[in-house]
Parts: C-alpha cells; sequence; structure tokens
C-alpha cells in the first residue's frame, strides 16, 4: 500500500499487508506470523526511518487450537449431534409428549391425524424453535460431562489403586470408602443427567408448553412471561424432583449399556472402532433399555410439569403415579411407551452416530495442519 508525496512524486510504501506463507514484499515491508498471530511490518524509506510492527490475531488458529482440547470436543460435538438429531426427529417428540399426558388420540396414528387436521405440517414442528433451543445445550452439558466425569473418575481409580482409596475417620476408627468398586460409566452417567437438568430442566417446561397449548403460548417470551408471571422461579421448575429421580436410572442405565454393549462388541469382534450402521444401533438398544425401566417416572414426570394447562396438578410424583393409577390403571404407567420408543430408539442411535462423528472431525489431526 503506498501514498504519492505531493513534492516529489515519489510513491512511499507505508505498509505491506499479506497473509501467511507471504514473507516479504517489496520495499523492505512484509508480513510475518509467531505465537499465534499475523503481524504486518512498515516498510523502512526516505521520509519513513526505522521499523514498526503490529500484531493481529490469527482467529483461524485460535478456534482450532481451541477446539482442540479433548473437553471442549466433546461440548461441540454433544451440541451438534443433538441440533442435528431434534431437527429430524422433531415430529416424533410432538406425538410422543401429547400421548404420555393424554391430549388427543392415545394412539400413534390417531394424534399424527388430529394434529394434521388441527395444525397442518407445522403443528409437527410445534415447538421445534424451543426444542432446538433447548436440546443444544442439554447435549452439549449432558455428552460432555459424561466424558469428562467418566475419565475423571477412572483416572482416581487408577491413583486408588497404588496410594490407597480415600478414608473417613468416626472417632478411633477410620473407614475406607470402597469407591474403586464404583464404575466409572456409571457415575458418569448419573451425573450427566443430574448436570443437565439443574441447567435446562426451565428450558423443558417451556418446550412442553409450547408442544400441548400453541394457543395459550403462541411464542417461547409470552410462554416465560406468564410461567413467571403465574408461579414464579419455581414454575419454570415445575417436576424438577421427578425429573431428577427419572433421570437418576434413565441416564445411568442410557451410558452404562451404551459403553458396555459396545465394548464387549469390540472385544468380541476384536474390533478398536465402530461403523456408523454399528453405532446406530447400539444406541437404539441403549435408548430403548433405558426408557422402558424409567418410562413410569416420567409419565408422572410429564404430568406434573404440565398439569396446570389440564386445571389439576398433582402436588407430588407419588401423587401423579396414583393418579394415573386410579385413571387407567397399571398399562397407565406405560401409556405413549410405543410412542416414545418410536421416538427414543431412533433419536438415541442418530445422537451416537453425529456425536462419534462430530468428535472424529474435531479431534482429527488434520485440524491443526
Amino acid at each position: 500500500m503506498g501514498v504519492e508525496d505531493a513534492a516529489g512524486g515519489k510513491n512511499l510504501a507505508l505498509a505491506s499487508i499479506c497473509f501467511p506463507e507471504v514473507l516479504a514484499v517489496g520495499g523492505g515491508g512484509g508480513a510475518f506470523q509467531g505465537d499465534g498471530l499475523l503481524g504486518v511490518r512498515l516498510a523502512k524509506d526516505d521520509y519513513l526511518y526505522g521499523e514498526t510492527a503490529f500484531g493481529l490475531p490469527d482467529v483461524g488458529a485460535a478456534v482450532r487450537t481451541f477446539l482442540r482440547r479433548r473437553e471442549i470436543a466433546e461440548f461441540v460435538s454433544g451440541a451438534m449431534a443433538g441440533a442435528m438429531t431434534k431437527a429430524v426427529l422433531a415430529p416424533l417428540e410432538t406425538i410422543r409428549t401429547r400421548m404420555i399426558v393424554g391430549v388427543g388420540s392415545k394412539q400413534i396414528f390417531g394424534s399424527f391425524v388430529e394434529i394434521m387436521e388441527h395444525n397442518g405440517w407445522q403443528g409437527l414442528w410445534a415447538g421445534n424453535t424451543i426444542n432446538m433451543i433447548h436440546i443444544i445445550p442439554t447435549q452439549a452439558i449432558e455428552l460432555g460431562t459424561f466424558e469428562c466425569v467418566k475419565r475423571s473418575m477412572t483416572s482416581a481409580q487408577e491413583r486408588w489403586k497404588e496410594d490407597g482409596c480415600p478414608k473417613i475417620q468416626l472417632g478411633g476408627l477410620k473407614i475406607e470408602l470402597p469407591l474403586h468398586l464404583l464404575s466409572p460409566i456409571a457415575i458418569g452417567g448419573a451425573a450427566a443427567g443430574i448436570v443437565s437438568t439443574l441447567v435446562c430442566h426451565p428450558l423443558e417446561v417451556l418446550k412442553d408448553r409450547l408442544t400441548i397449548n400453541r394457543e395459550a403460548y403462541p411464542s417461547i417470551a409470552l410462554a416465560f412471561n406468564k410461567i413467571y408471571r403465574a408461579n414464579g422461579i419455581g414454575g419454570l421448575y415445575a417436576g424438577l424432583c421427578p425429573t431428577l429421580v427419572g433421570m437418576l436410572p434413565y441416564s445411568t442405565c442410557y451410558y452404562f449399556m451404551y459403553e458396555t454393549i459396545k465394548t464387549s462388541y469390540c472385544r468380541t469382534h476384536k474390533k478398536k472402532s465402530l461403523s456408523r450402521p454399528e453405532l446406530l444401533v447400539i444406541g437404539a438398544l441403549s435408548g430403548l433399555t433405558a426408557s422402558t425401566i424409567s418410562f413410569p417416572l416420567e409419565v408422572a414426570r410429564k404430568r406434573l410439569m404440565v398439569g396446570a394447562l389440564q386445571g389439576k396438578c398433582p402436588p407430588n410424583m407419588i401423587a401423579a403415579l396414583a393418579e394415573v393409577m386410579k385413571e387407567e390403571g397399571l398399562k397407565g404407567l406405560y401409556c405413549g411407551w410405543a410412542a416414545s420408543s418410536l421416538k427414543v430408539m431412533p433419536t438415541s442411535g442418530v445422537t451416537w452416530v453425529f456425536y462419534e462423528a462430530w468428535k472424529d472431525i474435531l479431534l482429527s489431526p488434520q485440524l491443526i495442519t
């Protein structure tokens, strides 16, 4: 870049700007790169003595370095996997939620027809915006927490084998805690469910309100205002206790089943990694098993979260379960199980496929080459 001297008509090279790989330009100026910075060097001239340089951050290198951190790559992979899965399978979530809380038909096809008649195709994606807003942080936190806690627990158990497990002292009695017997996978799964629920539960409440009663809650902002004005912060955490209670067996079983089946399958077939179809099947089976075990608690949780919409809200989870049993008998505890399985199996399988694929991309050595 240059300007023309008014007195002598001489072109002055004031600065040279270029990209990495370009190491010099005419007039002594040029660009440089070092310590993650792209630099611009001013040229030396008859009128411009000395040499001045300043640096510009190399944003691309910074982003690549940031994503190369294992924890960050896992959180980002979880977010991307959740978003992509939810965008494809949102209609199954809509039908499942309606059947669980007893709105409209109790049959999958009947519920589908009702949605189409009243709301058209858009009704199948009712609340999908909040679905996306909810699933991105939830999956990022859940999968990232699982991987982090599992790794930390495994490392701790290795240290305990050498140094002994932590001890507690009661008077003159020392008791060694048998923490080495705990499964890092189970602990990681439980932690993943608890942390993601505590952080993202309000988004789940908003999602269900938009899904069940679009007329009363036409937008996320209005839904938030109505819930907050009516019940305060507590309204945004309606059903938190049964959610946590239901999440513990589900999340623990889900991750334990996935890791156990995957490890056993790889050992049996002497494989280091699984193909995408194999991940899809293992993920689907894990989701189905965990969902079946914890489904009655899921029914109670949904009743508590949207009970106010029907003019009656059970005071607690036990009351919700008793209400279901009284109205519909034992089979009521699994009302909507087929629709739930129809949603959970593909969602779980596809999520793991996307998650492992994104991890392969973000942790690939080529990312920073």
